[in-house]
């Protein structure tokens, strides 16, 4: 079965059965709905909705459910535990995290990060892209108006603070951008950086074999498909608006895990980024590979944080592989243990926010 098939089946599935929490505090989940006006143009179904998950900290009393994914009683990945609609912990205002997942993933495939911001105090709003996640139909708009994903969050941020539940909790002036793969893009977009995506055309012209350039194993689009879906009559008025201004206000700290498509962004945008960056990659990765995404973003970006995790690859950077997995999924082929790399991860991720918005 092709990855993208096992993305959708995997995110698809129902929640893993009920279980006790997890150590630590415990983390609510709230689903809600925001209105983006380029999400029908990228939706298959030509739907203006799209869907949101909250993660946020919880009363002591919530109980909690296994969120992990694949077949009932037989995990794939392991994400952590959630409860639904639960209480929040109290009545503080808190710090916000933007988080936006991978081409063809889905919100819940990084619930292993966003859970743990959550459970640290942090209210985490993370979507999933209109005709570019593991759970719908992907589409050809969906996968090449990317820079688009950057209304997504702040129509998410928009949806949270007008929740009756969640909204009375965050703190409008104080919120960050995490993102994987595609999402550390769509993280560098919400952040104010511009699009050029003549520029990444050129580079893929002249470097065809980079894992950007490739087709991509969730929905194969080659780079010529790409360039003529954006000529055409249907997303030609979309695609001028590429190199417009989708910054998110309010954004005061930006954390990449293993960013791709860094050469669609004009690096004198990347160089007036007026705000702290920190960057987690992994050295054993085709996909999205350092050279030309991660490390070219931080040679621009003034005083961006780096680190670099050896022998590790872009899909470490999903959730934890069980044997199940590992037998069934062409996703789960790390060589370090993913423990190990998601705790750096969280841990990195923590000290950044910490700093650059407070400790919750």
């Amino acid at each position: 079965m092709r990855r993208g098939a096992w993305l959708f089946l995997l995110a698809a599935l129902p929640a893993w059965p009920p279980s006790a929490a997890l150590a630590g505090a415990p983390v609510g989940e709230r689903h809600l709905t925001a209105m983006v006006a380029s999400a029908p143009l990228r939706d298959a179904g030509h739907g203006a909705g799209v869907r949101v998950t909250v993660w946020y900290p919880a009363a002591k009393d919530a109980k909690e459910t296994r969120i992990d994914l694949g077949p009932p009683g037989k995990a794939f990945f392991l994400e952590g535990a959630s409860a639904a609609d639960a209480a929040f912990a109290d009545k503080n205002l808190r710090p916000v995290i933007l988080l936006s997942h991978g081409f063809g993933g889905t919100a819940r495939m990084m619930a292993w990060f966003g859970l743990a911001l959550a459970e640290a105090g942090y209210v985490v709003i993370a979507v999933d892209h209109p005709g570019n996640n593991g759970q719908d139909t992907m589409t050809v708009p969906g996968s090449m108006l990317f820079w688009e994903r950057a209304d997504d969050l702040a129509a998410a941020l928009k949806a949270a603070k007008a929740d009756p539940v969640i909204g009375p909790h965050i703190d409008n002036t104080n919120v960050g951008l995490a993102g994987f793969s595609l999402g550390g893009f769509t993280a560098l977009v919400g952040a104010g950086t511009r699009v050029d995506m003549a520029r990444l055309f050129d580079f893929c012209a002249a470097n065809p074999k980079d894992g950007v350039c490739m087709p991509q194993k969730e929905f194969a689009v080659t780079m010529a498909d790409a360039k003529a879906a954006l000529a055409s009559p249907e997303l030609s008025v979309a695609a001028a608006s590429a190199g417009q201004d989708h910054h998110i206000p309010a954004i005061r700290g930006v954390f990449l895990l293993a960013p791709a498509a860094i050469q669609a962004l004009r690096p004198e945008s990347l160089s007036r980024l007026a705000m702290p960056v920190a960057i987690l990659l992994g050295d054993a990765d085709p996909v999205a590979p350092p050279a030309t995404n991660g490390l070219a973003a931080a040679n621009v970006i003034p005083g961006a944080q780096v680190k670099r995790l050896p022998g590790v690859g872009h899909y470490d950077f999903l959730g934890t592989c069980t044997e199940a997995g590992r037998a069934a999924t062409p996703l789960c082929t790390a060589t370090v243990p993913q423990e190990r790399t998601h705790k750096t991860a969280t841990d990195m991720a923590l000290a950044f926010f910490g700093k650059t918005l407070g400790k919750p």
